[in-house]
């Protein structure tokens, strides 16, 4: 399979949670996934997971109340070195004009530029990144639904 090549910022879209063109850093440098919300409540006896999407480009997510089924919840390190606990939900999303089912992490990002974060797990076997470039997705891009 011929790997496509992406760049460093990409436009990602989370169909499950009816997310459309989001604003992503591509990360080689982090394991998986991440969406930036705050408010993140977990409900173990109904496994899910409860969040406010954090999205100020998008007003119309930003702030947005979610309800979905938890995947996991696993023990990371944060790229600043503190161990959290993260819960984790499986999606499917649209990206380079396909559609993959992935594994996301809901973290606050709010010092961080960009509301998602794609990771290794998600560009191996699939995808070479040029720094040099970015939005290389944007001809791709669905509109929204």
């Amino acid at each position: 399979m011929q790997k496509k090549i992406i760049g460093r910022h990409e436009i990602i879209s989370i169909l499950d949670l009816e997310l459309y063109n989001l604003d992503a850093k591509i990360d080689t440098g982090a394991d998986s996934n991440a969406l930036h919300c705050d408010h993140i409540e977990i409900d173990e006896p109904n496994n899910m997971v409860h969040f406010n999407l954090c999205d100020e480009v998008h007003e119309s997510y930003h702030g947005r109340r979610m309800h979905v089924p938890l995947y996991k919840l696993k023990r990371v390190k944060s790229s600043n070195g503190q161990i959290q606990y993260r819960p984790y939900i499986k999606v499917n999303v649209e990206f380079f004009g396909k559609t993959y089912k992935t594994i996301i992490s809901l973290t606050n990002r709010e010092k961080m530029k960009f509301p998602m974060l794609i990771g290794r797990k998600f560009l191996e076997k699939r995808f070479l990144v040029d720094v040099s470039q970015e939005k290389l997705a944007t001809p791709h891009i669905q509109e929204e639904k």
